[in-house]
């Protein structure tokens, strides 16, 4: 993130104008309708780059219920990408289709790719993720705050930490479980005994 770019706010205000097309249904199977490998090959070459078929593989779904939200958080992707401040800086082509690829997997995973238009914070963190991924920070921030605050919003993370939250929970109950059995034990020992 050591890259200064674009407004914060010029990028949540556009997640949260998306249009209708990058909303639609991405096509999996023969149902939806937005393939999504030709938006994504559509929007490298207009940022320069040059793609291969083969690097739109794992654009593809096969599952809808396991693939769609991956998806639409893609497209969502895409139609952030698009705007004018990527245009002119450029991109490469390689961290953008592993964005593509990966971002939408770890995010939609997540968030339901329609919180990312209707709440302010997942917009935020939308595009502080796809900021970061591509090695810049909101213009007027420095790498410091830029990491604190896309930390503060992470749903990977937050859902990281209470995964892990759960299991320490978990095993303290395990071990109070057993030493509650062997205080039992140990009673009924000392009974049997007197």
């Amino acid at each position: 993130m050591q890259a200064e770019g674009p407004l914060l706010e010029t990028l949540t205000r556009r997640l949260a104008e998306t249009p209708e097309d990058f909303l639609a249904e991405p096509r999996i199977g023969s149902l939806g309708q937005v393939y999504v490998p030709a938006v994504v090959g559509d929007l490298v070459r207009g940022l320069g780059g040059r793609v291969d078929p083969r690097d739109l593989a794992g654009l593809e779904g096969a599952d809808q219920r396991r693939d769609r939200n991956r998806l639409s958080v893609t497209l969502l992707f895409c139609w952030l990408l698009a705007d004018d401040w990527f245009q002119k800086h450029g991109l490469v082509a390689e961290p953008l289709l592993e964005l593509l690829k990966q971002g939408g997997r770890e995010l939609g995973a997540q968030v339901a790719s329609g919180k990312f238009i209707t709440d302010p914070e997942r917009r935020e963190e939308l595009a502080r993720f796809v900021l970061a991924r591509l090695g810049f920070r909101p213009a007027g921030e420095t790498p410091a705050q830029a990491q604190d605050r896309l930390t503060s919003l992470n749903s990977v993370e937050r859902a990281r930490v209470m995964q892990a939250s759960r299991k320490a929970e978990e095993r303290a109950r395990s071990i109070r479980e057993a030493l509650a059995r062997k205080a039992a034990q140990e009673s009924a020992d000392k009974f049997t005994r007197e």
